[in-house]
């Protein structure tokens, strides 16, 4: 364990070596972590610590197995190896223990998501199951049981997600059922109501130590305040800087706030990397200084000065995607790993034309953590309506959007449309296209003719505009469908309109360049490049910033550095997040780095002429003219607490003075809040 110790350096050394008491190693991108706190465990259990009373939580399996390798192998003669798992699966061995203690048994079943939806689509809901599933996950992470979500509906969709709530709970306790989310509310709960228990627990794990601390959320934070009530041997690992999981949860603030949560914290610093070169590394020290909440360290390089970063311009994004693709063929001709590059964008809808230009020039890729532009259920939507309008015989196509969005056409009632369309021996579609009212109503009901008549009628329509005026038709086609309403409710809206946009602005384009072409000519150019056989063996990563976190890569490319893109601006965004995913990207580069930006780019459907990104002056890398405004402490999709109105959640910031007003729905009901009158959940 000396020699071990002796490899670390100066502040590895204190962080792994330090033993009782609250401890913070703010680790920065490349500095070593997984190397310090692996040594830390070792060392623990090589003087003498019981390992039974160790306990490290990680956030990914994947994580924890390598962790737990890496400290056995650092162990000659470990009695038994101490427990080193995820928050999920420990919650799991604690309720397999103590679960009686809530009356119910300890045989209980873990449903996954896609049994949760079953669950919930039993009810017979009239809205989107993952806006449901989104919602009551949402409850259980902020403690809210079901009749407090009852109590507190205001808005009919709200009630109506509330009484689901309780009918899905009164489910799970029925046939003895638990969710993902219930495995740590449900250990929270029972740590929480059994003082002895709390007791007894705490004692058991006397050294805790918590793995990527930035990326806890508030229920997580409690439940880590309860393993310690009985003691402060508490050391938590993250980078405030790498916090880029708000959307889902997370809350910085966890380790912002950790040196006041408990006494007498000691806060290592790990600031020097072993991963990039000087240039990169001063980029992104250089960004990342403009955030305001931070507690605030400088990477050092170990590394050489290394080659400048490259900042592209391009006019659009399909220049943007061949300077890039010629880029990495000349790096593989020199002899560089397709494995060694990555291409990083913010948004998932960028991945399109990187896909299409790879396609055109034969380069290996894979999409990593996301699914190919045109596979997306989105853009298949639209394909799929496009293909019904285009041809009457393509009941594959009708098939899949006769209930999207939903007009309350079911299995039962298409399979009454099979039937009595294959007796005429024609297609579903040209059954529909031709029949009369009053025949329609003899195959099904009068509330499904109406639904049918007027889905087919939309599509008449859409097909004489297509023939009169392609260039108007995408404006008349969502003005028709919806499609982007649909959408819009469910939990990843954002994303699905983005791509959405992404295929309108492409489909306008087309039009432009091709006047004499069809919608037939359209589709069949799509098919060709949509179609295209996944590419086999080592290929260039593309993915997106969130994907990232924890790669490192030799030859890196950023794409999309414009305002509107990254950084995501609006209501709801939070700057200082998009800042963050920024240094994380920028961190991800050993060697080259090339950060591109276009002048213009589909943005909501239109080609729009765009900013280059502040991130870009804020590096130091160009001059940017983007001032840095004061950030608002509250984002959209916050839960927070007002004295008066209780519990609501943020569906809006905005500037008001020196102030925030934020738009809040307190189950329900909307209010104009001024920030400084509540506090977070």
């Amino acid at each position: 364990m000396k020699k071990i110790l002796q490899e670390l350096n100066e502040e590895q050394r204190d962080a792994a070596t330090t033993i009782d008491g609250p401890i913070l190693i703010l680790a920065g991108a490349g500095s070593g972590k997984t190397k310090t706190i692996t040594t830390r465990l070792a060392y623990l259990i090589s003087i003498g610590i019981d390992p039974a009373s160790i306990l490290t939580l990680t956030f990914t399996n994947k994580a924890a197995k390598e962790m737990r390798e890496r400290a056995l192998a650092l162990i000659d003669n470990a009695i038994y190896p101490p427990l080193l798992c995820t928050f999920h699966k420990f919650g799991l061995l604690f309720l397999k223990f103590h679960i009686s203690r809530l009356g119910r048994d300890s045989n209980f079943v873990i449903i996954d998501t896609d049994d949760k939806k079953r669950i919930l689509k039993s009810f017979k809901p009239d809205l989107p199951l993952a806006l449901i599933a989104s919602e009551i996950s949402k409850y259980k992470n902020s403690l809210i049981s079901p009749s407090e979500a009852i109590a507190s509906a205001r808005l009919p969709n709200f009630k109506k997600i509330a009484n689901l709530y309780q009918q899905y709970e009164e489910y799970l306790l029925e046939n003895n059922l638990v969710d993902f989310d219930d495995l740590l509310a449900l250990t929270y709960k029972i740590l929480d109501t059994n003082e002895d228990l709390r007791e007894e627990t705490s004692k058991k794990y006397n050294y805790i130590m918590i793995d990527e601390f930035q990326d806890t959320n508030e229920l997580q934070n409690l439940l880590i305040k309860q393993l310690c009530s009985t003691h402060s041997n508490i050391c938590v690992v993250g980078d405030d800087d790498q916090s880029i999981y708000g959307w889902r949860g997370a809350n910085v603030k966890n380790i912002l706030e950790f040196p006041n949560t408990y006494e007498n914290v000691k806060i290592v610093k790990l600031e020097k990397n072993y991963r990039s070169t000087k240039k990169i590394l001063e980029a992104a020290n250089n960004l990342i200084a403009h955030n305001r909440t931070r507690l605030g360290k400088k990477l050092e390089a170990t590394k050489t000065e290394g080659e400048p970063i490259v900042v592209l311009e391009n006019s659009d994004e399909q220049e943007e995607a061949h300077k890039i693709g010629e880029k990495i063929i000349q790096l593989i001709s020199q002899g560089v790993r397709p494995s060694e590059i990555a291409v990083l964008f913010r948004i998932n809808a960028l991945s399109r034309s990187i896909e299409e230009a790879f396609n055109r020039l034969g380069i290996n890729f894979k999409l990593v953590g996301a699914i190919r532009f045109y596979e997306r259920a989105e853009v298949k939507d639209i394909l799929s309506y496009l293909r019904v309008i285009a041809n009457q015989n393509d009941d594959f196509s009708l098939k899949r959007i006769i209930n999207k969005p939903k007009r309350g056409i079911g299995k039962a009632t298409y399979e009454k449309l099979e039937k009595a369309a294959k007796d005429k021996d024609i297609s579903v579609l040209k059954f529909l296209w031709e029949i009369e009212e009053s025949e329609l109503l003899g195959v099904v009901g009068k509330k499904n003719a109406k639904a049918l008549l007027q889905f087919i009628e939309n599509l008449k329509y859409l097909q004489n505009v297509a023939q009169d005026s392609l260039y108007n038709f995408i404006d008349e086609f969502e003005k028709t469908v919806e499609l982007k309403k649909y959408y819009a409710s469910l939990p990843d809206g954002f994303e699905r309109i983005a791509n959405i946009d992404e295929f309108y602005g492409m489909f306008r384009d087309y039009i432009k360049q091709n006047p004499e072409n069809s919608l037939d000519d359209f589709i069949n150019e799509l098919s060709l490049q949509s179609d295209q056989d996944q590419i086999g063996g080592e290929g260039v990563a593309i993915m997106s910033v969130h994907a990232s976190k924890g790669l490192e890569f030799e030859h890196l490319f950023v794409i999309g550095l414009e305002e509107g893109f990254f950084p995501l601006t609006g209501d709801g965004c939070d700057i200082e997040e998009e800042r963050r995913l920024g240094y994380v990207a920028i961190t991800r580069a050993k060697k080259e780095l090339t950060l591109s930006y276009v002048k213009s780019r589909f943005y909501k459907g239109r080609r729009t002429h765009l900013e280059k990104s502040r991130f870009l002056g804020e590096a130091g890398l160009l001059q940017s003219s983007i001032k840095i405004e004061k950030k608002a402490a509250f984002k959209k999709g916050d839960l927070v607490k007002h004295k008066i109105f209780g519990i609501g959640r943020v569906i809006g910031v905005s500037k008001a003075g020196k102030e925030f007003k934020l738009t809040i729905n307190f189950g329900g009901q909307q209010r104009d809040i001024l920030s400084s009158f509540v506090e977070r959940v």
